[in-house]
Protein backbone atom coordinates (compact mmCIF):
# COMPACT_ATOMS: atom_id res chain seq x y z
CA UNK A 1 0.00 0.00 0.00
CA UNK A 2 1.59 3.68 -0.93
CA UNK A 3 1.27 6.31 2.08
CA UNK A 4 0.13 9.48 0.61
CA UNK A 5 0.49 12.22 2.99
CA UNK A 6 -2.52 14.80 3.39
CA UNK A 7 -2.05 18.46 3.05
CA UNK A 8 1.49 18.24 1.58
CA UNK A 9 1.30 21.38 0.41
CA UNK A 10 -0.19 23.58 2.91
CA UNK A 11 1.61 21.30 5.55
CA UNK A 12 5.36 23.09 3.86
CA UNK A 13 3.97 26.48 3.20
CA UNK A 14 3.16 26.33 7.19
CA UNK A 15 5.73 24.88 8.68
CA UNK A 16 8.21 26.36 6.44
CA UNK A 17 11.48 23.60 6.78
CA UNK A 18 14.31 25.44 5.92
CA UNK A 19 17.98 24.42 5.23
CA UNK A 20 19.54 22.73 8.31
CA UNK A 21 16.92 23.34 10.62
CA UNK A 22 15.31 20.30 12.97
CA UNK A 23 11.46 19.25 13.01
CA UNK A 24 9.47 16.86 14.87
CA UNK A 25 7.06 14.75 13.12
CA UNK A 26 4.99 13.54 16.26
CA UNK A 27 2.69 11.36 14.23
CA UNK A 28 5.29 10.02 11.55
CA UNK A 29 3.47 6.71 10.74
CA UNK A 30 5.08 5.76 6.83
CA UNK A 31 7.15 8.72 6.94
CA UNK A 32 5.43 10.47 3.81
CA UNK A 33 4.83 14.47 5.37
CA UNK A 34 8.34 13.71 7.04
CA UNK A 35 10.31 12.48 4.13
CA UNK A 36 8.80 16.24 2.59
CA UNK A 37 10.49 17.74 5.22
CA UNK A 38 13.62 16.38 4.94
CA UNK A 39 14.24 17.50 1.56
CA UNK A 40 14.06 20.79 2.45
CA UNK A 41 16.46 20.55 5.53
CA UNK A 42 19.42 18.97 4.08
CA UNK A 43 22.68 18.95 4.06
CA UNK A 44 22.51 18.95 8.23
CA UNK A 45 18.61 18.92 9.37
CA UNK A 46 17.50 16.62 11.66
CA UNK A 47 14.25 15.20 11.93
CA UNK A 48 12.53 12.89 15.18
CA UNK A 49 9.73 10.96 13.89
CA UNK A 50 7.31 9.66 16.87
CA UNK A 51 4.87 7.16 16.67
CA UNK A 52 2.45 5.07 18.89
CA UNK A 53 2.59 1.97 17.22
CA UNK A 54 5.87 -0.31 16.95
CA UNK A 55 4.78 -1.64 13.11
CA UNK A 56 4.42 1.89 12.20
CA UNK A 57 7.83 3.09 13.06
CA UNK A 58 9.39 -0.45 11.59
CA UNK A 59 7.44 0.91 8.54
CA UNK A 60 9.35 4.29 8.35
CA UNK A 61 12.25 3.32 9.45
CA UNK A 62 12.72 1.60 5.52
CA UNK A 63 10.99 4.53 3.65
CA UNK A 64 13.59 7.44 5.37
CA UNK A 65 16.56 5.15 5.43
CA UNK A 66 18.07 6.95 2.65
CA UNK A 67 18.50 10.58 5.25
CA UNK A 68 20.56 7.78 7.00
CA UNK A 69 21.77 10.20 10.90
CA UNK A 70 18.92 12.59 9.62
CA UNK A 71 16.54 10.44 11.11
CA UNK A 72 15.59 9.24 14.74
CA UNK A 73 12.40 7.41 15.03
CA UNK A 74 11.33 6.99 18.61
CA UNK A 75 8.05 4.48 19.33
CA UNK A 76 6.12 6.07 21.81
CA UNK A 77 3.36 8.67 22.29
CA UNK A 78 3.64 12.10 21.78
CA UNK A 79 2.48 13.11 25.16
CA UNK A 80 5.65 12.39 26.27
CA UNK A 81 7.21 14.52 23.57
CA UNK A 82 9.06 16.98 25.56
CA UNK A 83 11.01 13.67 27.59
CA UNK A 84 11.31 12.08 24.32
CA UNK A 85 13.20 14.95 22.43
CA UNK A 86 15.23 15.40 25.71
CA UNK A 87 16.51 11.43 25.93
CA UNK A 88 17.58 12.15 22.22
CA UNK A 89 18.97 15.46 23.03
CA UNK A 90 17.00 16.84 20.27
CA UNK A 91 17.29 20.50 19.70
CA UNK A 92 16.82 23.35 18.78
CA UNK A 93 13.12 22.35 17.68
CA UNK A 94 12.40 24.55 14.95
CA UNK A 95 8.73 23.42 13.96
CA UNK A 96 6.55 20.37 14.84
CA UNK A 97 4.05 18.30 13.23
CA UNK A 98 0.64 16.40 14.67
CA UNK A 99 -1.46 14.53 11.66
CA UNK A 100 -3.87 13.51 14.17
CA UNK A 101 -5.88 10.58 13.72
CA UNK A 102 -5.31 7.05 12.20
CA UNK A 103 -3.93 6.10 9.16
CA UNK A 104 -4.92 4.71 5.71
CA UNK A 105 -3.14 1.35 7.41
CA UNK A 106 -4.39 0.88 10.68
CA UNK A 107 -7.54 0.79 8.56
CA UNK A 108 -6.63 -1.33 5.67
CA UNK A 109 -3.61 -3.91 6.87
CA UNK A 110 -3.25 -3.33 11.02
CA UNK A 111 -6.46 -5.86 11.64
CA UNK A 112 -7.37 -4.36 15.06
CA UNK A 113 -10.86 -3.76 14.41
CA UNK A 114 -10.84 -0.06 12.74
CA UNK A 115 -12.37 -1.36 9.77
CA UNK A 116 -15.98 -2.10 8.85
CA UNK A 117 -15.41 -3.96 5.77
CA UNK A 118 -13.89 -7.36 7.46
CA UNK A 119 -14.03 -8.98 10.19
CA UNK A 120 -11.54 -8.00 13.08
CA UNK A 121 -11.24 -8.60 16.51
CA UNK A 122 -12.30 -4.92 18.75
CA UNK A 123 -8.82 -3.77 19.49
CA UNK A 124 -8.57 -0.53 18.46
CA UNK A 125 -5.11 0.24 20.44
CA UNK A 126 -2.67 2.17 18.23
CA UNK A 127 0.21 0.32 20.11
CA UNK A 128 -1.12 -3.53 20.92
CA UNK A 129 1.09 -4.02 23.58
CA UNK A 130 -0.34 -1.07 25.40
CA UNK A 131 -1.82 -1.89 28.76
CA UNK A 132 -5.27 0.01 27.55
CA UNK A 133 -8.92 -1.08 27.87
CA UNK A 134 -9.28 -2.99 24.55
CA UNK A 135 -12.73 -1.64 22.32
CA UNK A 136 -14.03 -5.43 23.23
CA UNK A 137 -13.27 -4.96 26.70
CA UNK A 138 -15.38 -1.39 26.66
CA UNK A 139 -18.22 -2.96 24.81
CA UNK A 140 -18.93 -6.26 27.12
CA UNK A 141 -17.95 -4.44 30.30
CA UNK A 142 -19.60 -0.89 30.64
CA UNK A 143 -22.63 -0.12 31.71
CA UNK A 144 -25.12 1.49 29.74
CA UNK A 145 -25.62 5.24 30.80
CA UNK A 146 -21.18 5.20 30.10
CA UNK A 147 -21.66 3.18 26.86
CA UNK A 148 -24.12 6.28 25.97
CA UNK A 149 -21.58 9.04 27.22
CA UNK A 150 -18.57 8.10 24.94
CA UNK A 151 -21.29 7.85 22.13
CA UNK A 152 -22.90 11.08 22.64
CA UNK A 153 -19.61 12.71 23.39
CA UNK A 154 -16.73 11.16 21.34
CA UNK A 155 -18.77 10.12 18.41
CA UNK A 156 -21.46 12.81 18.41
CA UNK A 157 -23.72 10.25 17.86
CA UNK A 158 -27.39 11.07 17.69
CA UNK A 159 -28.52 7.62 18.65
CA UNK A 160 -26.39 6.75 21.45
CA UNK A 161 -28.97 6.25 23.81
CA UNK A 162 -30.42 3.12 21.62
CA UNK A 163 -27.45 1.75 20.40
CA UNK A 164 -25.68 1.13 24.04
CA UNK A 165 -29.03 -0.13 25.11
CA UNK A 166 -28.88 -2.60 22.12
CA UNK A 167 -25.36 -3.46 23.21
CA UNK A 168 -26.19 -4.13 26.56
CA UNK A 169 -29.48 -6.49 25.27
CA UNK A 170 -26.70 -8.29 22.90
CA UNK A 171 -23.98 -9.17 25.26
CA UNK A 172 -26.20 -10.41 27.11
CA UNK A 173 -26.88 -12.79 24.66
CA UNK A 174 -23.07 -13.79 23.32
CA UNK A 175 -19.97 -11.61 23.85
CA UNK A 176 -19.04 -9.16 21.29
CA UNK A 177 -15.69 -9.87 19.71
CA UNK A 178 -15.78 -8.78 16.28
CA UNK A 179 -16.22 -5.76 14.28
CA UNK A 180 -18.71 -7.06 12.04
CA UNK A 181 -20.81 -8.21 15.06
CA UNK A 182 -20.93 -4.55 16.23
CA UNK A 183 -21.86 -3.41 13.23
CA UNK A 184 -24.89 -5.54 12.78
CA UNK A 185 -25.80 -4.41 16.47
CA UNK A 186 -25.62 -1.08 15.77
CA UNK A 187 -28.16 -1.17 12.82
CA UNK A 188 -30.57 -3.13 14.53
CA UNK A 189 -30.01 -0.55 17.46
CA UNK A 190 -31.19 2.50 14.92
CA UNK A 191 -34.52 3.45 13.14
CA UNK A 192 -34.78 1.22 9.51
CA UNK A 193 -34.65 4.51 7.35
CA UNK A 194 -30.99 5.15 9.00
CA UNK A 195 -29.48 1.89 8.50
CA UNK A 196 -28.76 2.56 4.49
CA UNK A 197 -26.75 5.51 2.68
CA UNK A 198 -23.38 5.99 1.84
CA UNK A 199 -22.12 6.68 5.48
CA UNK A 200 -21.63 3.31 7.25
CA UNK A 201 -24.21 3.84 10.35
CA UNK A 202 -21.71 1.93 12.49
CA UNK A 203 -19.07 5.12 11.96
CA UNK A 204 -19.58 7.33 14.96
CA UNK A 205 -19.79 4.47 17.02
CA UNK A 206 -16.05 3.00 15.60
CA UNK A 207 -14.81 6.68 16.33
CA UNK A 208 -16.20 7.09 19.95
CA UNK A 209 -14.53 3.48 20.76
CA UNK A 210 -11.27 4.44 18.84
CA UNK A 211 -11.08 7.51 20.70
CA UNK A 212 -11.78 6.45 24.36
CA UNK A 213 -9.30 3.34 23.76
CA UNK A 214 -6.31 5.66 22.72
CA UNK A 215 -7.49 8.54 24.50
CA UNK A 216 -6.59 10.86 21.98
CA UNK A 217 -8.89 13.64 23.13
CA UNK A 218 -6.92 13.81 26.27
CA UNK A 219 -3.73 13.12 24.43
CA UNK A 220 -3.79 16.17 22.16
CA UNK A 221 -4.81 18.50 25.36
CA UNK A 222 -1.80 17.29 27.11
CA UNK A 223 0.41 18.14 24.03
CA UNK A 224 -0.10 20.93 22.95
CA UNK A 225 1.23 23.11 25.49
CA UNK A 226 4.20 20.47 25.41
CA UNK A 227 5.00 21.48 22.05
CA UNK A 228 4.58 25.56 22.29
CA UNK A 229 7.31 24.98 25.79
CA UNK A 230 10.16 22.98 23.62
CA UNK A 231 9.85 25.05 20.39
CA UNK A 232 12.23 27.22 19.67
CA UNK A 233 11.71 31.22 19.43
CA UNK A 234 10.03 31.78 16.03
CA UNK A 235 9.45 27.73 15.89
CA UNK A 236 6.17 26.67 14.17
CA UNK A 237 3.29 24.28 15.27
CA UNK A 238 1.33 22.80 12.50
CA UNK A 239 -1.69 20.26 13.57
CA UNK A 240 -4.17 18.54 11.06
CA UNK A 241 -7.75 17.01 12.53
CA UNK A 242 -9.43 15.32 10.89
CA UNK A 243 -12.90 15.56 13.24
CA UNK A 244 -14.64 18.61 15.30
CA UNK A 245 -13.99 17.51 18.58
CA UNK A 246 -10.19 17.57 17.67
CA UNK A 247 -10.18 20.79 15.76
CA UNK A 248 -12.47 22.46 18.46
CA UNK A 249 -9.75 21.73 20.77
CA UNK A 250 -6.80 23.01 18.30
CA UNK A 251 -8.65 25.95 18.26
CA UNK A 252 -9.42 26.93 21.51
CA UNK A 253 -5.69 26.01 22.51
CA UNK A 254 -4.27 28.43 19.98
CA UNK A 255 -6.41 31.32 20.89
CA UNK A 256 -6.23 31.51 24.21
CA UNK A 257 -2.23 31.36 24.08
CA UNK A 258 -2.43 34.17 21.12
CA UNK A 259 -4.37 36.12 23.44
CA UNK A 260 -1.53 35.72 26.07
CA UNK A 261 0.89 36.53 23.45
CA UNK A 262 2.72 33.24 23.36
CA UNK A 263 2.13 32.36 20.00
CA UNK A 264 1.06 34.14 16.42
CA UNK A 265 -1.85 32.34 14.64
CA UNK A 266 -0.55 32.18 11.06
CA UNK A 267 -3.79 30.15 9.88
CA UNK A 268 -6.73 32.75 9.94
CA UNK A 269 -8.88 29.66 8.93
CA UNK A 270 -8.34 26.20 8.82
CA UNK A 271 -6.94 24.49 5.38
CA UNK A 272 -8.57 22.16 3.80
CA UNK A 273 -7.82 19.75 0.72
CA UNK A 274 -8.11 21.25 -2.74
CA UNK A 275 -10.87 19.43 -4.62
CA UNK A 276 -8.23 18.05 -6.65
CA UNK A 277 -6.76 16.05 -3.77
CA UNK A 278 -10.03 15.15 -2.43
CA UNK A 279 -10.64 13.15 -5.14
CA UNK A 280 -7.14 11.59 -5.03
CA UNK A 281 -6.58 10.76 -1.59
CA UNK A 282 -10.07 10.65 0.15
CA UNK A 283 -8.48 10.72 3.28
CA UNK A 284 -8.15 14.12 2.51
CA UNK A 285 -11.78 15.48 3.09
CA UNK A 286 -12.19 15.50 6.38
CA UNK A 287 -8.78 16.67 7.50
CA UNK A 288 -8.51 20.69 8.46
CA UNK A 289 -4.63 22.71 9.07
CA UNK A 290 -4.09 25.04 11.82
CA UNK A 291 -0.77 26.59 12.75
CA UNK A 292 1.09 29.03 14.49
CA UNK A 293 4.58 30.62 15.33
CA UNK A 294 5.94 31.01 19.00
CA UNK A 295 6.87 34.35 19.35
CA UNK A 296 9.59 33.65 22.46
Amino acid sequence: MIHVPVLPKEVLENLDPRQNENFVDGTVGHGGHAKLILEKTGPEGKLLGIDQDPKQIEICREQLKGFKERVTLANGSYINLKKITEDNNFKPVNGILLDLGMSSWHLEESGRGFSFLKSEPLDMRYNPNDELETAEEIVNRWNEDDLESILREYGEERFSRMIARRIVEERKVARITDTLQLIEVVKRAMPKRFQGGRINPATRTFQALRIQVNQELENLKMVLPEAIQILAPQGRLVVISFHSLEDRIVKNFFRERAKEGGIKIITKKPLIASIEEQSQNPRSRSAKLRAVIKNN
